[in-house]
């Protein structure tokens, strides 16, 4: 079985979806608003036991989610 993705708006992302972004494929763990104080930056975190990673995005952007 192949993995299928598709391009969404970040606007549309939620909690949960596996994403490949900035090229590293994870699950979105929370998406921070207002990223450094900035109505149009986004934060996408990463949280699991083997790591904590911060994705920082433009709203309005795209972004590849697992179908």
């Amino acid at each position: 079985m192949t993995d299928s993705w598709t391009t969404i708006s970040i606007d549309d992302l939620q909690v949960g979806q596996q994403v490949r972004y900035a090229g590293h494929e994870f699950t979105v763990a929370r998406i921070d608003a207002n990223f450094l104080g900035r109505d149009n930056m986004l934060c996408l975190i990463e949280d699991t036991p083997e790591r904590w990673h911060a994705y920082p995005t433009v709203v309005g952007g795209e972004i590849e989610v697992q179908a």
